[in-house]
This record gives structure tokens, C-alpha cells and sequence, in this order.
């Protein structure tokens, strides 16, 4: 079911949220060991909360849309009194001490939290495969990935095991496992949604971000967790686009023509040259356009977040979070530190960590994370200027459907090029969506729409429209 689906069915005493809670446990008992998108469940707390959220409807006329609802958290976001992982051994035994802001939210509404979500190590990878507790599979095939890093959140939703998830995206964590797995995935606006309980990744890039199965549910769990937090200096209260669209025929849409190269899997290439097509009498105006600073995006990040990665990680010392190495193998503190950082990070940590710093050193500042900076800059205004003629750019989520557990994992490079078309979005700290878009021997391939700051709303409306379209029914989505 979805959200609104539920919500309705709650409201109108047909099944209590008691009930569904329990049959969502019983089924991911059931069926995730063959998925494993969980890491954590909730039993006891989930069964005690749609008590709570039972009471709450019975009483309330008009409950919050999420009252009663069961979800999945992905395990870099705190929760009180359990353990967060952040999919690391180092942090394995680690309990949250208190609550994230958008836990806090969640837990106003009435959610019902059935437990956490796999994810790759810190948030760090695009296949989940990269967690320090085995890899989530995909539900669509078990031989592949299921995207990262919020792979475990968004297989949870495709699986119906929780009716939506959160997750976090820093080059296209949200976006990526939605595209890979068939499901509806959101990165707000940076700074839209707090980031206070979020481990930290790269502080500049992360934001939180809603997984569901519909548009709509992602805008009321969206609108359920956004606004500005005293606790996150770089939030805000949320301000609507200025330039309001009331209607589709209204709209100004570009295709990016880097998005519809050779190197794209060609049947999403045919799928978006055919929505050009068919979507010419429907809106104002749609036009393939090039951004060439795009090409640059992704060096880019992978300089910006590694040296970001190396500061926000160097807390996880063994002194002062996680696991320590045993004192009988040190003989000093710089001994300590190395022994504890080399047995409890897993190598695609440390090969960011030690990118980052390398980027930061005296010497290869200006010559890496300066000049990156200055790329970025140039992103930024680029995408300002395009948006100064159009309302909304189509592009992949990512170049292809979800490849086999393994097929990358070894190569680093050929598993950074699957963010090519997210991260430059995180760097120009735009709001962009992955809808289900066509398919592939039963492989989706995700549609990514993106909008300057603040669009949310435009973006999603241009969204359901192309969900709703024919041409989505004929691929079977």
C-alpha cells in the first residue's frame, strides 16, 4: 500500500496500524534474508508505537497523513536508545544517544519505526556492497546490486517489507537505489531538510531524503520532515519557488543532451528521445541542451567529498566513538590509532580518507580541493543560467540499469562513473527526483528530473504527470 492508500484505511477504521505493523514484521522476517535490506528491526518498539498511533486515530478526526504508518530508517540516522552502524564495524555497538530532527518529526506525525536499513560503509558507494554487514540484494533480481548507499531503504520499500523509507544522498545515495530498484526517490534542496543526527559524510553535500513507491507519498514524507532546525545552521525554513507553474502546458523543459550520449543504455536513450516527442503539445517548450562543465562534475566531487570525508571521519579514533583496537597491540597512541582505524574502516573508507587528505595536504591544496572548489563554482552558475530559460531538466539517474553483486566492486573508477549524472546536482545543491521510467528484461531504468532551489513542488507535479503518461503504462511501470 501506499501512504495515501493506508492513511485512508487507518482513517476510516478498516485495518489498525497494530495490525499492518504486525504483518510487515511478519513478512520481513519472512522474506528478507534473501534481500537483506535490514539490519536492525524494531519488534517490540514498532508494536508499542501503532499502539500508540491506534489511540491517536481513535481520538484525532484528522491525523497526521503519516500517523500509524510503518517505515524504515536508514542506519546513519540516530535513534534514540539503538544501535546506529552507519553500516561500519567500528561503529557496530555504537547507541544513539538521542534522536535526529527528522526522527523527532516523524515521531510527532505517528510514525511506526520497523527498524534500520543496509547501507554502504558511512554512506560511502553506489551498491550497498560496500557494507561492513554484506550486501543488500535487489528485489527485481538477486544476482544484482541494489544500489547505494541507501541500497538497503530502497529495496526495503520495492520489497513492501515498510511502506516508506528515508534515506541520504550525497552524489545520488537516494536517487541511484531508487533508479536500481523501481521506486520513487527525492533529494530536497540542501539545507531544506536538518541534517542534526545525520553521521556526517561530507558535510557540504549530504541531505535527507524520502524513498517511497508514489510522487505523492514522497511529498508528504517530504513535507512531514522539512524546515529549518536551530540545530542545523545551514537549514532553513522552507520558501516555495518564486516562479509558481499552475499548469503543465506552462512548462519549460530541457533534456540534457549529455544524458542522451552512446554511452547511455540505449533503450532509456529511446525512451527519453520518444518523451521529446510526445510531450511537445503538452508543455511550453522542450529542448535538448548541453552543459559541458558536467563532464568535470565528477572529479569534482570525489576531490570536495573525500577531503570532506577525511575531516568528518578523523572523529572516529577509537577514543571518542567506536570500537579500539585491543591495548595488547600498541605501544603507543600513534600505534593505537592505526590499529584501530586499519582493522574497524573498510577499504573504500580508507581510500577516501586517504584521498582526502592527500587533497588537503600543504602542497596539493591549490592544486586539488582549491581548484575543485572553483569547478564547482562554475557548475553552480552554469546550472543558474539554465535555469534562467527553463523550469525543469530530464536526465538519467544513471547510465544503466543495476549491474551484478561483484561486477564493479574491484574497479573504483568504473563504480564512480554510476553517480555521472547525480553528483553534479549535489554540487550545485539543487532538488531532483528518480522515477521509475522504463524497464529493461525486468530491470527498471530511472528518469531523474532536476530544478532549481526551492522547486520541490514543480518537481513534483511534472513528475506525476509523467508517471500518469501512456507511455509509462506501455514499459510496464
Amino acid at each position: 500500500m501506499t501512504i495515501v492508500d493506508l492513511h485512508n484505511k487507518l482513517k476510516n477504521k478498516q485495518v489498525s496500524s497494530f495490525e499492518i505493523t504486525q504483518e510487515y514484521l511478519q513478512k520481513i522476517k519472512k522474506e528478507d534474508k534473501k534481500i537483506h535490506s535490514f539490519l536492525d528491526i524494531y519488534e517490540k518498539d514498532a508494536l508499542e508505537m501503532a499502539k500508540r498511533a491506534d489511540k491517536i486515530l481513535k481520538e484525532n478526526p484528522h491525523p497526521h497523513p503519516l500517523c500509524g504508518i510503518p517505515c524504515a530508517i536508514k542506519d546513519n540516522i540516530l535513534i534514540e536508545g539503538h544501535i546506529t552502524t552507519a553500516g561500519s564495524k567500528i561503529l557496530e555497538n555504537y547507541i544513539s544517544p538521542y534522536d535526529a530532527t527528522v526522527i523527532k518529526k516523524l515521531k510527532d506525525a505517528g510514525v511506526v519505526f520497523l527498524g534500520k536499513t543496509n547501507l554502504d560503509e558511512f554512506a560511502m558507494g553506489s551498491s550497498t556492497e560496500n557494507s561492513a554487514f554484506g550486501p543488500t540484494r535487489n528485489p527485481n533480481d538477486l544476482n544484482r546490486v541494489a544500489g547505494g548507499s541507501s541500497g538497503g531503504s530502497a529495496a526495503a520499500v520495492k520489497s513492501d517489507f515498510c511502506v516508506f523509507a528515508l534515506g541520504s544522498d550525497t552524489g545520488g545515495s537516494i536517487r541511484e537505489p531508487a533508479s536500481f530498484c523501481g521506486v520513487v526517490g527525492l533529494k530536497p534542496t540542501y539545507g531544506s531538510v536538518s541534517r542534526y543526527g545525520l553521521i556526517a559524510m561530507a558535510s557540504s553535500l549530504d541531505v535527507i531524503g524520502p524513498i517511497t513507491k508514489t510522487v505523492e507519498d514522497a511529498k508528504i514524507v517530504f513535507e512531514a520532515i522539512r524546515g529549518r532546525d536551530p540545530m542545523d545552521s545551514t537549514s532553513f525554513d522552507f520558501i516555495p519557488s518564486e516562479k509558481q507553474i499552475k499548469k503543465i502546458k506552462d512548462l519549460k523543459i530541457a533534456i540534457l543532451k549529455e544524458g542522451i550520449s552512446d554511452d547511455v543504455d540505449p533503450l532509456l536513450k529511446e525512451s527519453i528521445l520518444r518523451l521529446k516527442k510526445d510531450f511537445k503539445n503538452d508543455v511550453s517548450k522542450i529542448e535538448i541542451v548541453s552543459l559541458p562543465s558536467i563532464n568535470y562534475a565528477l572529479p569534482t566531487y570525489y576531490i570536495i567529498m573525500a577531503s570532506e570525508v577525511s575531516t568528518n571521519l578523523a572523529r572516529f579514533d577509537g577514543i571518542r566513538y567506536g570500537k579500539s583496537a585491543d591495548p595488547k597491540e600498541y605501544l603507543n597512541v600513534d600505534e593505537f590509532y592505526i590499529k584501530t582505524r586499519s582493522r574497524f574502516f573498510g577499504p573504500e573508507v580508507k581510500r577516501r580518507i586517504m584521498l582526502g587528505t592527500y587533497s588537503l595536504s600543504a602542497g596539493y591544496y591549490d592544486e586539488f580541493y582549491s581548484k575543485a572548489c572553483r569547478v564547482q563554482g562554475k557548475i553552480i552558475s552554469d546550472f543558474k543560467k539554465l535555469f534562467s530559460k527553463f523550469d525543469l531538466l530530464i536526465l538519467p539517474t544513471s547510465p544503466y540499469p543495476a549491474f551484478k553483486l561483484g561486477e564493479k566492486i574491484d574497479d573504483p573508477v568504473q563504480m564512480y562513473l554510476s553517480d555521472i549524472f547525480t553528483v553534479p546536482i549535489n554540487l550545485a545543491q539543487l532538488p531532483a527526483i528518480s522515477i521509475p521510467f522504463a524497464k529493461k528484461e525486468n530491470l527498471p531504468l530511472g528518469l531523474q528530473i532536476v530544478g532549481p532551489k526551492y522547486s520541490e513542488d514543480k518537481i513534483f507535479n511534472f513528475s506525476k504527470f509523467i508517471m500518469n503518461s501512456k507511455q509509462l503504462l506501455e514499459f510496464g511501470i
